[in-house]
């Protein structure tokens, strides 16, 4: 009887062992790194990550790929002797051929009848243009329309049934999403780079500091020479964006790269295809980034918003009773933090659209109704006793007395009277400084300076002269 007992005992012990080992062989071989570290709550917590779950950007690449063009243009170059020797030793009367200059980016097609979207400083000045698809068929292509201030441009090719790429929501994409970059960097076709996205609404100041272009996609995803105007798609290859920019001083990728969102292309795009060009909706504010500085200064309860310095008289914001002081925190529902945030979601809309913005005034939360303006409410001409002085940018300016352009020996100039918060102050301009030059334009009254500021679409590159003769120029972004 005992024996029976042992032997039942012994029998038990084996089949629990056997099937303890077998449950955490099981466990083992399904899971890796079952815990992660919590900062938000410094615990440590479980996780579902599976090995066999991480992405797979096959099925996206090689579907993307095949809407991805090679853009090469032709620029003539000037018809000047190549060599001294040329000029002294030429042709005869023979007219010498200008020299063509060759360059190359990429594209995205759009649609299956052949329209293509790729960056403006690609096409640019080009007197033709040639797009090489991936399977290395090659069409003339002509542009349609273009938009210096986002760098997009719309070309297109006669061909039908063309592989084309549709536009994914950009605002969808989160921090630490896999991306893929496609073009043509060193004229090396169909070329794949894989990141992930840094940073949204990226402000990227160019090298020369006087400009910045807003908004930006920023990822870790490899970008070349040549890649400019090629896609950015998710890992479902929808296209997210279109490669814009590297941040490097040398021409080469060194671990950032930028892509115009599709929130913006698509608008843009739109834009040109039904009126020939952008149709661009003003605020009439100029805002800073609040931090804790300010927030001090300003005696301000929150740090999330911007801070409204000006408020361009007869703009859209005046008319919807915004003010000076005001802290914006968000555009139709969209949270705004930024200055790039709040021009991202300004770039959406064409002037006479309708948006609803939250502000913050003395602690109490307001919403307003706002309908946009267009380009002409950039700035406005101050009535009253200010008749013939116009504000900009925080500055008040009015035609340059004959006497101090008589001194400085000057036929003609704007006056700088004063200079408040704004970019003026920002760019270091202070009060006196005679304007005398706009983007290398004349300019003569304010009603001159006027007309150049509302063509100029990207920056204003200011020539001017100090009551001492000293002559200095200074870079602003619009």
């Amino acid at each position: 009887m005992k024996r029976n007992i042992y032997l039942t005992i012994f029998l038990a012990a084996i089949v629990s062992g056997i099937t303890s080992f077998s449950v955490i062989k099981y466990t083992n071989s399904n899971s890796t790194s079952p815990y992660v570290y919590d900062q938000e709550s410094s615990l440590f917590q479980e996780t579902s990550y599976i090995s066999q779950e991480l992405p797979d950007f096959t099925l996206a690449a090689e579907s993307a790929v095949k809407a991805v063009v090679h853009v090469k243009t032709v620029k003539k170059g000037s018809s000047d002797p190549s060599s001294i020797f040329d000029f002294f030793f030429g042709y005869g009367n023979r007219p010498l051929e200008p020299r063509e200059q060759i360059g190359a980016g990429s594209g995205v097609i759009i649609t299956t009848d052949g329209y293509i979207v790729t960056n403006n400083h690609v096409i640019d000045g080009a007197d033709k243009i040639e797009v090489t698809l991936e399977n290395n068929r090659s069409f003339p292509a002509k542009i349609i329309g273009a938009d210096p201030a986002t760098d997009i441009a719309l070309i297109k090719v006669e061909a039908e049934n063309l592989p084309f790429l549709k536009f994914g929501n950009s605002d969808a994409l989160r921090l630490g999403e896999w991306v893929l970059a496609i073009g043509n960097p060193y004229n090396l076709r169909s070329t794949i780079t894989a990141g992930i996205v840094s940073a949204k609404a990226r402000s990227m100041p160019s090298m020369d500091g006087e400009f910045k272009i807003e908004a930006f996609i920023q990822t870790d995803a490899a970008v070349n020479s040549g890649n400019s105007g090629g896609a950015l798609i998710n890992t479902v290859g929808d296209l997210v964006g279109i490669n814009t920019a590297i941040a490097s001083r040398n021409g080469a990728f060194t671990g950032y790269s930028f892509a115009v969102p599709t929130s913006i292309v698509k608008k843009v795009v739109e834009d040109i295809m039904d009126f020939g060009s952008v149709q661009r909706a003003l605020l009439g504010i100029t805002m800073q980034n609040i931090d804790a500085e300010l927030a001090k200064e300003k005696d301000l309860d929150i740090t999330r918003g911007v801070y409204i310095v000006e408020v361009v008289e007869g703009s859209a914001a005046e008319k919807a009773g915004i003010k000076e002081g005001d802290v914006l925190t968000s555009i139709n529902g969209v949270k705004v933090n930024s200055s790039p945030s709040v021009q991202e979601q300004i770039n959406r809309f064409r002037p006479k659209d309708e948006i609803v913005v939250q502000i913050m005034r003395e602690g109490k939360q307001k919403e307003l109704s706002v309908v946009l303006k267009g380009a002409g409410a950039k700035i406005a001409m101050l009535r009253g006793e200010k008749e013939g002085m116009f504000k900009f940018f925080g500055a008040e300016l009015k035609d340059a007395p004959e006497q101090k352009l008589k001194k400085l020996g000057l036929k003609a100039g704007v006056e700088v009277i004063s200079v408040g918060e704004g970019k003026f102050k920002e760019s270091g301009i202070k009060p006196e400084f005679i304007i005398t030059y706009i983007n290398q334009i004349p300019v003569k009254s304010t009603q001159e300076l006027q007309s150049v500021i509302q063509r100029s679409r990207r920056s204003l590159l200011i020539e001017g002269v100090y009551p001492n003769g000293k002559v200095v120029y200074y870079g602003m972004g619009l």
